[in-house]
């Protein structure tokens, strides 16, 4: 039996972990998990997710995936964007954040969530996998599920928030899952072990 390629997941998040073991469940790779505790100081989510990826494949000599995401809402000129994990110092003042600068704004708050996905390979140049989900924020907390502003971010045709969704619901709309997918369509997790 060979081993399979080990695959550095560039992250902390217990959430963003668990959701990155699901979503590249057979794909032919141990997945290790490898904060590499770098500051998001690009100004795009692929200049941070090439910071984190390039961060951890450097410390661990290993192929690894680093992530950046965010909500944009329509209605405040896609703020607020790369900035959404730096609101408030929890999430729960992050959301609060964001449901006020809303305040007097009409609905519906349009919006998106963007993920992109940077995978840096050792002696390889570095690659990006985009995805998004539109849907709109609502006003009000729904759901216990997922993590970040999940529980406000409506998506369309479903009723629920991905706060409310099981984690197979939410991997068939979410912009992790589509960035996730761009990924695996590619072939570049079957040629780390070339």
């Amino acid at each position: 039996m060979t081993d399979r390629p080990r695959l550095v997941i560039a992250s902390g998040n217990t959430g963003k972990l668990r959701e990155y073991r699901d979503l590249l469940a057979g794909a032919g790779v141990e997945l290790v998990a490898f904060d590499s505790e770098v500051e998001e100081v690009g100004e795009t989510y692929a200049e941070n997710a090439r910071l984190k990826a390039e961060a951890a494949r450097s410390r661990s000599g290993l192929p690894a995936i680093g992530d950046d995401s965010g909500i944009e809402l329509e209605a405040l000129g896609g703020f607020p964007g790369i900035r959404s994990a730096r609101l408030g110092p929890n999430q729960k003042e992050r959301t609060a954040e964001l449901l006020r600068r809303l305040e007097g704004v009409p609905r519906p708050w349009k919006a998106r969530f963007v993920c992109v996905i940077a995978l840096a390979a050792p002696g390889r140049e570095t690659r990006f996998f985009e995805g998004e989900c539109r849907g709109e924020v609502v006003p009000e907390w729904r759901g216990e599920a997922g993590f970040g502003y999940d529980p406000i971010f409506l998506v369309p045709g479903t009723g629920k928030t991905f706060g409310e969704m099981s984690p197979e619901e939410k991997r068939k709309h979410s912009h992790r899952a589509a960035a996730a997918k761009a990924l695996l369509e590619s072939g570049a997790l079957e040629r780390l072990s070339d």
